[in-house]
């Protein structure tokens, strides 16, 4: 029986008999002498095999080789003291092996090292098709281990501090397409009728609320059927929480609080002791982006008015159809970026930045020591001195500084400005990667135009209440909603919920659905309604990228156990896959996928 884990080993422990299990990190002969570094989950220790101590465990060690899995026995002593190994946790001690028994060997070549010290940069396909000696790694085994403590510590923190209870919802439920599409499970007890994985635990979380549960959390598993990014997978987990009686301020304050623990426990870091807020139009107007990095400035500016009349028909044609004329100014940016830079073609890296936001060029001004300004002729001669003066006085231009401008439907300016804002100010060196920055992004409008079905959607979900104020208006109202960014990534989302059925349905009915359909498809939520519900709000947390941000990895992938890939496929198990015939026909189902493609050729 195991006695102890090999990281655990100290100075402490000398003289003590231990039994521990694990992998042959590294093995190294000595001129008689074995050394092997023994790793499992929670470090390495030295073995030490001597044929003059321990002689009936050299021929054994002799065999021993990477990764093969052992069993050990013996005695902790002091490491002699020029052999101390500051580097690592166990570098005071060593084993004598008195027992060394091999459990089991390496049959075939390693598709890559594992070795703790070993720092080889292996192909993702390649690790991910081999996820298990992958996760033996030492980075994938701190991330796993980073993201049990970051559970655990969210856990103690709303049981035993907030009275929290953990409830689980179904993995099986109904079919509500509001969003990202459905995963679909066809039921064979019911046939020609379907299951969907839930896309969130919304419904069920509020139907708890009307139970009575005012305080509700869950480590959930979601799953959506969408397009795939670094920090995206297809089943995803999240901290689920759902509360009664609470206003959208003290929501806010409870996961303040969770957040400061949480960042204090797993990382000794110090957080504030309340994050800034800032409004969805705010973040807009400012960064292009709801979800702004605000480590560092290089802040949007509108100059609309000043440029509805330029005779630079691409200034004032875009605002005259009802678009915006904004400027991202570049301090230093004369020095640091080249007109190739922000005009088609091979060179114009910014450019294409900006083409990827759906911007069809870069207009710019650079302005010179003497206060005088460079552009292209159209701009240039369409500006009068007072209007300069006016411009650079709006934008804060100083010598030096390069504007760029983004013209066109507002949609197009921001998003274009965005990502040039992120990617000059990764450039410039003005964000501190050790800098942590949480903010909540507030006021988030109720909906936006989807113009592909002609029709308003939510934003968020439709059960999100409007602030009070909007309600006479639906169709322009601001949702009760909040947002938490780290560093410019959404961490989670929230709202304060509908509780009422009369507004549910007035919100259905502003999102195109009509009252069969509202019925058919959330009925059994409206019935709910009706029978005293409480006053509720929720929020969920991405627990994937949260580990991903905590552990400074830029892959989603790297904080998940056995992710899919960006094709939404298991290397490892080659999922998903063809099944045999006699399991779709026990579910009344055929696959139109090969006539499909045999008709298109």
């Amino acid at each position: 029986m195991r006695t102890h884990y090999c990281g655990e080993l100290r100075g402490d422990h000398s003289g003590q008999t231990v039994t521990l299990f694990g992998w042959i990190d590294r093995r190294r002969d000595h001129g008689g002498v074995i050394f092997l570094d023994l790793r499992d989950r929670n470090g390495i220790v030295q073995i030490v095999s001597d044929p003059e101590r321990t002689p009936e465990t050299y021929s054994l060690a002799e065999d021993i080789r990477n990764e093969y899995v052992i069993k050990v026995q013996g005695r902790v002593s002091p490491r002699p003291e020029d052999s101390l190994n500051p580097n690592l946790p166990t570098g005071e001690v060593e084993i004598y092996a008195d027992q060394l028994e091999l459990l089991n060997s390496v049959q075939k070549q390693m598709p890559f090292q594992v070795a703790a010290a070993d720092t080889e940069s292996v192909k993702e396909e390649l690790r991910l098709k081999y996820r298990y000696l992958d996760l033996r790694r030492d980075r994938m085994q701190k991330n796993m281990l980073l993201r049990h403590q970051i559970i655990k510590t969210l856990r103690r923190f709303l049981e035993d501090q907030q009275q929290f209870i953990e409830i689980e919802t179904p993995i099986l439920t109904r079919s509500t397409p509001e969003g990202a599409r459905d995963y679909l499970v066809p039921s064979r007890a019911n046939p020609g009728e379907w299951f969907a994985l839930p896309q969130s635990p919304q419904l069920f979380k509020q139907m708890l609320m009307v139970s009575g549960f005012d305080r509700y959390y869950q480590i959930a598993r979601c799953f959506r059927d969408e397009d795939l990014r670094a920090d995206r997978q297809p089943e995803f987990t999240q901290l689920d929480m759902e509360m009664s009686f609470m206003s959208q301020d003290e929501i806010i304050a409870l996961n303040e609080q969770m957040m400061r623990h949480l960042f204090k426990t797993v990382k000794g870091v110090d957080l504030p002791e309340t994050f800034p807020q800032i409004t969805y139009a705010n973040a807009m107007d400012r960064y292009g982006t709801d979800r702004p990095d605000t480590r560092f400035g290089l802040e949007l500016v509108d100059v609309s008015d000043l440029l509805h009349d330029s005779g630079f028909k691409v200034f004032s044609g875009a605002i005259k159809q009802g678009g915006t004329v904004k400027v991202l100014p570049v301090p230093n940016g004369n020095d640091a970026i080249s007109n190739v830079r922000i005009k088609p073609g091979k060179s114009g890296d910014l450019f294409r930045e900006a083409a990827e936001g759906g911007a069809k060029g870069l207009a710019y001004i650079r302005v010179r020591e003497d206060g005088g300004i460079d552009s292209i002729g159209a701009i240039k001669d369409n500006l009068s001195p007072k209007r300069t003066a006016e411009l650079l006085e709006r934008t804060g231009a100083k010598p030096g500084h390069l504007l760029l401008f983004g013209a066109g439907p507002t949609e197009i300016v921001n998003a274009s400005l965005a990502r040039l804002r992120l990617a000059i100010g990764q450039e410039m060196g003005l964000i501190d990667p050790d800098q942590i920055n949480l903010l909540w992004v507030t006021d988030f409008p109720m909906f936006e135009w989807n113009a592909d079905e002609k029709r308003l959607e939510a934003i968020h979900h439709p059960f999100t209440a409007p602030l009070p104020e909007d309600q006479e208006d639906l169709k322009t109202a601001r949702a009760q909603a909040y947002d938490l960014v780290y560093n410019g990534l959404e961490l989670g989302g929230g709202s304060l919920r509908i509780y009422q059925a009369d507004l549910q349905e007035k919100v259905f009915e502003a999102i195109g659905l009509s009252d069969e359909e509202a019925q058919d498809k959330f009925g059994f939520l409206l019935e709910a309604f009706k029978y005293g519900t409480p006053p509720h709000g929720g929020i969920a947390f991405g627990i994937d990228r949260l580990v991903m941000l905590l552990a400074g990895e830029q892959s989603i992938r790297d904080a998940i156990a056995f992710p899919k890939t960006q094709q939404a496929r298991c290397l490892l198990t080659q999922a998903p896959s063809t099944v045999d015939s006699k399991q779709l026909q026990e579910l009344y189902i055929a696959s139109t996928y090969e006539a499909d493609n045999e008709s298109t050729k």
